[in-house]
């Protein structure tokens, strides 16, 4: 009975995040997203100025000694500026035979310092995150981070407040049609006195076909993007190194709809004892272009 009653929390969940998303989708104009398939590795993609990209992501797992989740996470991403990009998420989850909880909040920026294309193209992120511990978005997994970790109740891991600033060195390549990307990062815990923690995230992708076809389908080969990604934790600065960390591998494939959604799957596998199975990863994202543009122009009328 408790985890029927979870169920419907979880699909409660569901509808208000995507509610949320869906409200915005109605004063916008679709577009395709651009930007490589991962879920936890960044590229040198930034989003084009005046656009606004709605992300609704699910992250989904039963993890060895706790209870099964269902996270969900909405994003928005905009553009500020052709080399800067500021996001802001709103997450929560479900837990099976648990509760339902609202985790927090984050604020993301990213700077690209350099405007033309170079071999190695470098982007700067720092972010701050007010998140409680019930938090499972695994948007990154940092530090000592662990399967143990999900094994406390939402009621008490939800009363763990963190308010953290992480900073991130983006750098990225394109080669032959492919993405690379590798992604170094930091954070910390500013409010008590908790060291650096440490993790990484490296992702490869590409699209299945540089060129358009001369017929227009939404399941053609040049809107599907394909690649993998690895992610983890490297310590902190008391314990630097692989000691007592989590490791995950995944594929990842996109789905860029003409004039619609962009889809995104990936199964998460973990590569050590300190890490879940199996984590599953979906997302479904609108982009609008030149957003608050046409409010403006309503304005002018």
């Amino acid at each position: 009975m408790r985890s029927s009653g979870a169920a419907r929390r979880v699909r409660r969940w569901s509808v208000l995040l995507g509610g949320l998303a869906a409200l915005t989708a109605c004063v916008g104009q679709k577009a395709e997203a651009q930007e490589p398939p991962y879920f936890v590795t960044y590229s040198q993609v930034l989003e084009e100025p005046g656009n606004l990209e709605v992300d609704l992501r699910t992250t989904g797992a039963s993890p060895k000694g706790a209870e099964g989740f269902a996270g969900e996470t909405v994003e928005f991403e905009y553009g500020a500026k052709a080399w800067w990009t500021t996001e802001f998420y709103l997450s929560g989850q479900s837990s099976a035979g648990d509760s339902t909880v609202f985790t927090g909040f984050r604020w993301e920026n990213r700077v690209r310092p350099l405007a033309e294309q170079h071999w190695i193209n470098p982007v700067l992120y720092a972010e701050y995150e007010d998140q409680n511990g019930a938090d499972r978005s695994f948007l990154e997994v940092s530090g000592n981070d662990g399967v143990g970790d999900l094994a406390v109740k939402n009621d008490a891991a939800r009363h763990d407040v963190e308010r953290e600033m992480e900073l991130k060195l983006i750098l990225s390549s394109e080669a032959k049609g492919w993405d690379l990307s590798e992604n170094f990062f930091s954070e910390k815990n500013m409010m008590g006195p908790d060291p650096w923690e440490f993790g990484y995230a490296l992702g490869a992708s590409r699209a299945l076909a540089e060129r358009a076809g001369a017929r227009a389908c939404v399941l053609c080969r040049e809107n599907m993007v394909a690649g993998a990604e690895i992610y983890g934790g490297l310590g902190t600065t008391d314990s630097f190194g692989l000691h007592d960390t989590s490791h995950y591998f995944g594929p990842v494939i996109g789905l860029n709809v003409p004039n619609g959604p962009s889809l995104r799957f990936s199964p998460n596998f973990g590569l050590n004892g300190n890490s879940m199975g199996v984590l599953l990863r979906a997302s479904v994202s609108w982009e609008f272009q030149q957003f608050f543009s046409r409010f403006r122009r309503g304005e002018g009328r």
